[in-house]
Order: structure tokens, then C-alpha cells, then sequence
């Protein structure tokens, strides 16, 4: 299994410099990092009395690294996880923040262990992930990249700006579900004609 320092040089490398996408609700990126985390982090780079983007812009991969290291798997508490979870939890939560969570939390709770979706990894969803994971330690890894992948065709759905990270031009799988899959056994992962179905209402 990979490191989570592995996973983190892996999210930074693919996530690539700086876009500027005003599609995506993220706003300026650089390597990950949206100029909301660096606001949110008060990462003012330039010196020059706030946070914008030229700030994004001057982010390095190495503190990007550092970044979704601290902020997106120790601060959240994600090493709390069982370590089949990890990756992928840590993997998504760099790209959606506490709806990372707020996923597991709502899968945990259709397994029958009871958890409120809020986002956090307190002790009562601690509780609840271990529990789910004793009851399917072989499963409960590939069900989180199922229900991360259903995350984001339902964003495609409501949010039709959105689809191009979720389907290719040419009708194939895009970068969010390539992403989400990734995590998941490849038995699991959906075929073309699997993917065409789910995105056929998209315009």
C-alpha cells in the first residue's frame, strides 16, 4: 500500500500548476491548493497584505505537499481511519473537503452503523467506521470509491457547468470518475457503456 506522503506527491503531480477555470467553483488553483485553502490558511506568499492570485500562483509543489499533509489528512484526523480507507478519503478529500467525510458518513450509516453526516471525524463516526469496517474489511474500501464516484455523477447532474470533469468530450469517463476509480477494484469499475447509460440525460 502507499504512503500517505506518496499519495499526496501522486495528488500534486496529477493535479498539475496553475488554472484559472471558471467552471470550476474552486477558483484559482495551483497544484490542488484553491486560493479559498490559502485564504482560509491566511497564506499571503507575496508579502503584500492579502491573499489572491498572485499568491496562488507562486505555490510550490513541495508546499503543496506540505499543505494537503497537514491540512487535508492530519488536521481532519483521516490516520484515524482504518488504513484501507485512507487513500481514498485523503485522495477526496483534497478534492471536495469535508464532503469527503460527509460520504463515508452516509455510506457507514446505509451499512447500519448509525453516525450524523456532519463532515467530521469525531468519536461517534470513529466508532461507527470501525465498526463497519469489522463487519466488511474486504469491501468497505471498493463501497467508498462507489459512493465517491456516485457523488460525482450526481454533481454532473445537478450541475451541468460540472459534467466536463465527470465525462470527456468524446462521451468517455472524465477525470473525476477516472480519479474516483482509481480507489476502487477494477471489477468494480464502471465500462463505457456503464458510463454512457448514467450520463445519457446529460446535454
Amino acid at each position: 500500500m502507499k504512503t500517505v506522503e506518496e499519495i499526496a506527491r501522486e495528488i500534486v503531480a496529477r493535479e498539475g500548476g496553475f488554472v484559472n477555470d471558471p467552471d470550476d467553483p474552486g477558483g484559482a488553483t495551483n497544484f490542488g491548493v484553491t486560493i479559498h485553502t490559502m485564504r482560509r490558511l491566511g497564506l499571503d506568499l507575496d508579502g503584500d497584505g492579502d491573499v489572491d492570485v498572485a499568491d496562488v500562483r507562486k505555490i510550490t509543489s513541495t508546499h503543496a505537499t506540505k499543505i494537503f499533509l497537514d491540512h487535508y489528512f492530519g488536521a481532519p484526523n483521516l490516520d484515524q481511519l482504518p488504513k484501507v480507507l485512507q487513500p481514498s478519503v485523503f485522495d477526496m478529500y483534497v478534492n471536495a473537503g469535508a464532503n469527503a467525510v460527509k460520504i463515508l458518513q452516509r455510506l457507514i450509516n446505509d451499512m447500519g452503523f448509525p453516525c450524523v453526516p456532519d463532515g467530521v471525524l469525531g468519536p461517534k463516526t470513529q466508532d461507527a467506521v470501525n465498526a463497519a469496517y469489522d463487519a466488511a474489511p474486504n469491501h468497505i474500501a471498493d463501497a467508498y470509491g462507489i459512493a465517491r464516484r456516485n457523488y460525482y455523477y450526481r454533481l454532473g447532474d445537478a450541475r451541468p457547468a460540472s459534467r466536463k470533469y465527470a465525462r470527456r468530450r468524446d462521451g468517455g469517463k472524465g477525470g473525476w470518475i477516472k480519479r474516483a476509480e482509481e480507489f476502487i477494484s477494477p471489477a468494480f469499475h464502471f465500462s463505457r457503456s456503464a458510463h454512457n447509460k448514467r450520463t445519457a440525460k446529460w446535454v
